[in-house]
């Protein structure tokens, strides 16, 4: 199954100039507000990715509506200020001690596996995972830690596995350098967005407990996860030592991420920023703009995911088009045309006149969409009588 990766997206030309949008108050549109239809104006539903992502037009806009509606302050070096606040509120939502605001996810996870494992080396990983597909090696060349990864293409590795490669290295390696962390992504961008069941988390927690290895979750999706999962995400991270959560792949910041945890852990991270260059005098932009789209965020995914009920059960019924959600996927899924459809023309004309950008389908005419709150900016019926048009 091909990755739909945003790298490979924006590489295969689809996106256009990002338009003008919505505040996110004002996102959920009535299904009978605009008719079948009707002029779809400037806010692209966009089928790929997690959320709205801003142009800086409208990134000033949306956070003017921040600032009115709350009058946030700045903070000075991550102290304070709109950081303070976004901290405090990912404290909360994850039932950790702490949470600091830190400029990248790859700092968040690398940082947080480097204190977890202390001066022990070995940190067991998804062989799809991001810390060791997607983070230059830093934890190699940085933090001195030898990533061991398990399950070769899978979405998770299971307790047993776990188990299995840590009890192999007495016989396969002769000097003992000890093993420090775990680290769990969830979702699994590589897999498209599969998650991992909260069944086998919790026996791989209760293993590492019992060997006192610490657990790390890289959660920059975990949001996803909760909404299609049911998981809440104070459950996912209630098994996990450190939790890392993105503030821009869908709450509209430019940059960012929160590092929750203990405070012993937390409290380290200051100093470890500012030896590694992450330590920036201003962070209220980004911390404002997710602490503002966070209000009512599940709400609003919730009622995406109820809209492309209606959409895919209403396309489903079309011939020449099929739409399947993924084992254990969370908000990607599979869209299968039949040869019978032009699916470059559909995807042009969806562009171009119904103002609905989604991946283009590939030799197989086939493609993988993305649910998310942009779903809301117009009614189902407004989308599927987009699709029934283009695919003519």
């Amino acid at each position: 199954m091909a990755f739909l990766g945003r790298r490979n997206f924006l590489k295969r030309g689809t996106i256009a100039l990002l338009p003008t949008l919505l505040p996110a108050g004002k996102l959920m549109a009535a299904d009978n507000a605009t008719n079948a239809g009707a002029a779809p104006g400037n806010h692209a539903i966009k089928l790929f990715g997690d959320g709205e992502m801003f142009a800086p037009e409208a990134y000033i806009a949306e956070l003017s509506n921040a600032f009115a509606a709350t009058k946030f302050e700045q903070d000075r070096y991550g102290v304070g200020g709109a950081v303070a606040a976004l901290e405090n509120k990912f404290a909360a939502i994850t039932g950790k001690e702490k949470a600091i605001f830190m400029p990248s996810g790859t700092m968040a996870n690398q940082l947080a596996l480097s204190v977890l494992s202390g001066d022990k080396s070995k940190v067991f990983v998804q062989d799809t995972s991001h810390v060791y597909r997607d983070e230059a090696d830093a934890a190699q060349s940085i933090f001195y830690k030898r990533l061991m990864p398990l399950a070769p293409g899978e979405t998770y590795f299971t307790a047993q596995q776990l188990q299995q490669s840590i009890d192999a290295l007495a016989e396969a390696e002769v000097f003992e350098t000890g093993i420090g962390a775990v680290s769990i992504e969830n979702p699994v961008r590589r897999t498209n967005g599969k998650t991992v069941p909260l069944a086998e988390i919790k026996k791989i927690a209760d293993y590492c407990r019992a060997k006192n290895i610490r657990l790390h979750l890289d959660g920059a999706r975990i949001f996803m996860a909760a909404a299609w999962t049911g998981v809440s995400v104070k459950e996912y991270a209630a098994h996990f030592d450190t939790v890392y959560i993105s503030l821009y792949k869908y709450f509209g910041a430019s940059a960012g991420a929160v590092l929750c945890g203990s405070k012993e852990v937390i409290d380290k991270m200051p100093h470890l920023m500012k030896v590694h260059g992450g330590s920036m005098y201003g962070n209220w932009t980004n911390a404002a703009m997710a602490l503002h789209r966070l209000e009512g965020f599940e709400e609003r995914l919730q009622k995406a995911i109820e809209t492309w009920g209606k959409i895919s059960g209403a396309l489903n019924k079309i011939s020449g088009i099929k739409i399947a959600p993924l084992p254990g996927g969370s908000n990607i899924y599979s869209l299968a045309l039949s040869k019978a459809i032009d699916g470059t023309k559909m995807h042009a004309q969806l562009n171009k006149e119904f103002n609905i950008k989604m991946p283009r389908p590939d030799e197989q005419n086939h493609s993988f969409v993305s649910v998310n709150e942009t779903l809301l900016y117009q009614p189902a019926d407004y989308v599927i009588h987009a699709f029934k048009t283009s695919m003519r």
